[in-house]
């Protein structure tokens, strides 16, 4: 599989399906491991990670996911490579340095492999909506296939050893992708925020820790991989996302239903008329309006596009991805005039 075809394909977590669908779009389930006899990444040397990208590779291959895309990412460019952070396929700094790092991805994009970027491989399942055991099971499977030929490293007392200590023991980071435009408008965003960590979560922007929140999307997950099981830490995450998705339905309903319903047609219509008509977008822009549409038809309201397309929109319309589109390099005014270009059709305008 190429990067090219990569984009063609659709991403299955995107779609509108499963538990709370409108709120939450996706869950993920990520495990980090180390081989027992290779340094950590930051201190390993380059022909010590060319050998664990390979004998992950081999493992991965006596899996299902033997048919797989195997990419090697000193062979990529900034485009290929920043087009597969936009997708979560890698991390945002093994973009931007990624040196023997590696990425093993199947064709629906759910059960992924990144190698040589803080921990030698970390594992993902995705799944769409919240659906956080199904994605646990995923992952689960997959390592106990890889675990057949490759030696983790792993102690009695402290479980499986990681590069940062928050992933010490389980390894695993239990995160759901949500949108809360209603609490936002209501001002109950960071009083709701400010108290996850102590459910011990946190929250995050769409693209992990340190990156901006943008469309009213935030990443929401466990803190810390110690001290709990792999299925406490999925039903702690897992109840606290779905509260909070409760929470941001009742919202909606409320702001609709009162004296602010007015202000909130305003912003919903005023988006929908800048996405089906404007020239130009900036990505940050779309986010916006494609946050306002997505709250819109959450709430019935006549608008164009769904739940699963303006999902894809809000990756389709990434710099990157805006490259790969077009075949080249492409300077901030043509790519705001290719997004608006691509969500007008996407929206049937």
């Amino acid at each position: 599989m190429t990067l090219r075809e990569l984009l063609k394909s659709p991403m299955a977590w995107t779609r509108a399906e499963g538990p709370f669908h409108d709120v939450v779009l996706a869950s993920r389930v990520r495990l980090a491991r180390n081989f027992s006899a290779t340094p950590f990444p930051g201190r390993a040397q380059t022909a010590a990670l060319r050998r664990v990208r390979e004998a992950v590779f081999a493992a991965a291959r006596g899996t299902y996911l033997k048919n797989a895309a195997y990419l090697r990412l000193e062979e990529l460019d900034a485009v290929d490579l920043n087009l597969l952070a936009e997708r979560h396929l890698i991390s945002p700094a093994l973009a931007q340095e990624p040196g023997s790092g590696g990425a093993v991805i199947d064709a629906r994009e759910c059960l992924n492999i990144m190698v040589n970027e803080e921990d030698h491989l970390r594992l993902a399942a995705l799944e769409p909506g919240l659906d956080l055991r199904k994605a646990a099971a995923q992952a689960d499977g997959l390592d106990e296939e890889l675990s057949r030929s490759l030696d983790f490293a792993f102690r009695a007392d402290w479980g499986y050893l990681t590069s940062c200590p928050t992933n010490l023991g389980t390894g695993l980071r239990a995160s759901a992708l949500v949108h809360l435009p209603g609490l936002g408008l209501a001002g109950l965003i960071n009083k709701l925020l400010e108290a996850l960590p102590r459910s011990g979560l946190i929250a995050r922007g769409l693209h992990g820790e340190g990156t901006k929140v943008m469309g009213d999307l935030y990443q929401i997950s466990n803190a810390t991989g110690l001290g709990r099981t792999e299925g406490e830490l999925i039903a702690a995450v897992e109840g606290s996302v779905e509260k909070l998705a409760r929470r941001e339905k009742e919202t909606r309903q409320a702001i609709a239903a009162g004296p602010a319903r007015a202000r909130l047609e305003d912003s919903v219509y005023r988006a929908i008329g800048c996405l089906t008509g404007a020239r130009l977008l900036g990505f940050e822009e779309a986010c916006h309006h494609l946050s306002a549409l997505r709250l819109g038809l959450s709430l019935g309201w006549e608008a164009p596009g769904s739940f699963g397309t303006i999902n894809e929109l809000m990756i389709m319309t990434q710099p990157a991805h805006l490259s790969m589109l077009a075949g080249r390099a492409l300077d901030a005014d043509e790519q705001a005039f290719l997004r608006a270009s691509l969500v007008r059709k996407r929206l049937g305008q």
